[in-house]
């Protein structure tokens, strides 16, 4: 579990297609602190297993291998040499809950729409609201977007907009984004399971018994 404050921004070192997956080999340093072979880090909001790491002349780095499913349902499929994103390892027993509880799993890409930038330097975002995930990402609900969590709002037609402080923009990646850009998303967990007890709940009586559910 992750809780969407970014430890540090890292940059893709070599990303190759590897059989029907994706190996990334990412430059890092904070995350790779306590790292050995099968541990978790998000990778722009995706958690991925760090199966091999290292230091070289270029600096430290983890390589890790991104399935098809995560390929078609991330940003990831198109990271390339060079791409900054962001980390974040998983959140430790004892430590401080900062943001809101991240799976690692995302949920759809979207894009970002527009960029309004504000004198005290913090910019609203407005990004195109993924059809499956109506309903599941509300006003002043949380919302991870490259693993960054953040607080939603407004959510308007088939978008929703994102405050961001100057603090945000300079730690993680959307500093640097611009219109036309994708991100993960991945929306709070609560909102996930209520969307699917609701789906549940409407679904014809006799499918409901076949599964252990009420009359």
């Amino acid at each position: 579990m992750f809780t969407g404050i970014v430890e540090e921004t890292g940059f893709v070192r070599s990303a190759h297609d590897n059989g029907g997956g994706r190996r990334l080999v990412v430059g890092a340093g904070v995350v790779l602190d306590d790292v050995s072979t099968g541990s978790s880090i998000a990778v722009d909001g995706c958690c991925l297993t760090v199966t091999e790491f290292g230091a070289d002349d270029q600096g430290a780095w983890f390589a890790a291998d991104a399935v098809p499913e995560t390929l078609d349902r991330t940003t990831l499929g198109g990271s390339a040499e060079g791409d900054s994103v962001n980390l974040e390892r998983p959140m430790r027993a004892d430590g401080r809950f900062g943001g809101h509880i991240v799976q690692g799993h995302v949920d759809a890409v979207t894009e970002l729409e527009s960029v309004h930038e504000h004198v005290d330097g913090s910019r609203r975002l407005t990004f195109r609201l993924p059809g499956a995930l109506a309903g599941q990402i509300v006003e002043k609900g949380s919302v991870a977007l490259d693993g960054i969590s953040l607080t939603v709002a407004a959510v308007e037609g088939a978008t929703f907009d994102i405050a961001v402080v100057p603090h945000t923009l300079e730690v993680t990646t959307l500093g640097r984004r611009v219109v036309g850009d994708r991100l993960n998303v991945e929306v709070d967990v609560i909102a996930r399971y209520v969307a699917g007890l609701m789906a549940a709940d409407r679904l014809p009586n006799d499918r409901l018994t076949d599964a252990g559910g009420r009359t």
